[in-house]
């Protein structure tokens, strides 16, 4: 049987105007990595393509830092993101 996948972050919060996730991520992520945001009525699969902290374009997300990705689908607050 294949092991439940780990989460590696949770939508903090949601800016649909923007189309902007904030993710609190438990691991190190970098632009390229291919995310899963899974929840109650979330299910879909994206490529990192930006990301911001403090307003700023960053490469990569240290662990524990909140940072703002670009998304195309709808996320909710409490959507866990797991990598693909």
């Amino acid at each position: 049987m294949p092991k439940e996948p780990k989460p590696i972050g949770v939508v903090t919060h949601f800016y649909g105007n923007l189309g902007v996730a904030i993710i609190k991520f438990t691991k190190a992520v970098s632009v390229g990595t291919e995310l899963w945001f899974k929840g109650t009525t979330t299910d879909f699969k994206e490529t990192v393509t930006s990301m911001q902290y403090d307003h700023k374009p960053i490469e990569s997300a240290k662990k524990g830092q909140e940072v703002g990705v670009k998304v195309k689908g709808k996320v909710r607050e409490g959507d866990e993101v797991f990598e693909a």
